[in-house]
């Protein structure tokens, strides 16, 4: 069996056409903030997710931007890892989605966009777990470890076990589950906003998973993959310092990708920590963290599906 690459080159975001803040989410995500006025809202999200793909492509990496329909709306579009995961078998990922106004961002017609670059194999779609009210919101409810066939999830009403485990029986991944809840005792809504796995390094706020056993679970795993643990404070994973994403140019070499926010957070120890293992690369995304409530993980997309030749 080929090893699979835990990082791609080639990322898909969607630029929105309506970004706002989703009350249909608000009720499960401590992250989001509403704004007191929403004039300039929309103008100021497009003029940061504008910069952040100028600063991906200035870095060598393959940015593919899909321009979001106005029509129906979806205020969450800009946020993609959670409908859909693409992977190097062929196997495209669609997920059930716990907000009615997210389900809207499914979209196959951005796969068959897709499929004029890269092979699609199969698309399994998840989505049926919406009639019984489970979800999994794809690489937001689970941390992969591609290299390494894990899966890790925090449970929460947006991430559901048995989701979870027909996600792993699919793509042949083991999951890795726990409990995590921030700072306030509330359950922590996605797993990427309080972990990333990278190829040598894994950021996590450990303090979230309160109860031991699960917490030594995650340890053990973490380190029998041999991954350096950077061990991040809730104050630091409220500046989503936990919501980052290891991807590599088109020559292969290593980017760790974040918002201004969660850079700013870090300290020289943990940056000299990461900067040995890869290069820090962030963007300033305030608008899109304060009111969407996500950073700059959730709106990448990672294609790792095989390029046609």
């Amino acid at each position: 069996m080929t090893t699979s690459s835990q990082t791609t080159s080639t990322l898909l975001m969607i630029r929105p056409a309506s970004f706002g803040y989703n009350e249909q989410t608000a009720g499960s995500n401590a992250f989001q903030q509403k704004a007191h006025s929403l004039n300039g809202i929309e103008q100021s999200a497009l003029k940061e997710f504008d910069a952040f793909v100028h600063l991906l492509r200035s870095k060598d990496v393959d940015v593919i931007v899909i321009e979001d329909t106005t029509e129906p709306h979806k205020p969450d579009a800009i946020f993609p890892n959670n409908w859909v995961s693409f992977h190097d078998n062929g196997d495209v990922l669609l997920y059930p989605m716990q907000a009615e106004n997210r389900r809207y961002e499914r979209n196959e017609g951005i796969i068959r966009k897709l499929e004029s670059q890269f092979t699609v194999k199969h698309i399994i779609d998840l989505s049926r777990f919406e009639l019984d009210d489970k979800f999994l919101e794809g690489t937001g409810s689970m941390v992969l470890d591609r290299e390494n066939k894990l899966a890790y999830a925090c449970l929460s009403p947006r991430t559901n076990a048995e989701v979870l485990l027909t996600f792993c029986h699919h793509l042949g991944f083991r999951p890795v589950a726990f409990n995590a809840a921030d700072g306030n005792g509330k359950a922590i809504y996605h797993t990427n906003v309080m972990m990333c796995i990278g190829s040598k390094f894994a950021v996590i706020c450990l303090d979230s998973i309160t109860d031991t056993v699960e917490k030594q679970a995650v340890i053990t795993s973490l380190q029998a993959t041999e991954k350096e643990i950077v061990a991040i404070s809730y104050e630091q994973m409220n500046q989503f310092a936990g919501n980052m994403l290891e991807v590599k140019t088109t020559s292969g070499k290593s980017l760790l990708v974040m918002s201004a926010s969660a850079h700013r957070s870090l300290t020289e120890e943990q940056v000299n920590t990461l900067e040995k293992c890869t290069e820090i690369v962030s963007t300033d995304i305030t608008t899109i963290e304060t009111i969407g409530g996500g950073s700059a993980r959730c709106m990448l997309a990672e294609i790792h599906l095989p390029a046609l030749a």
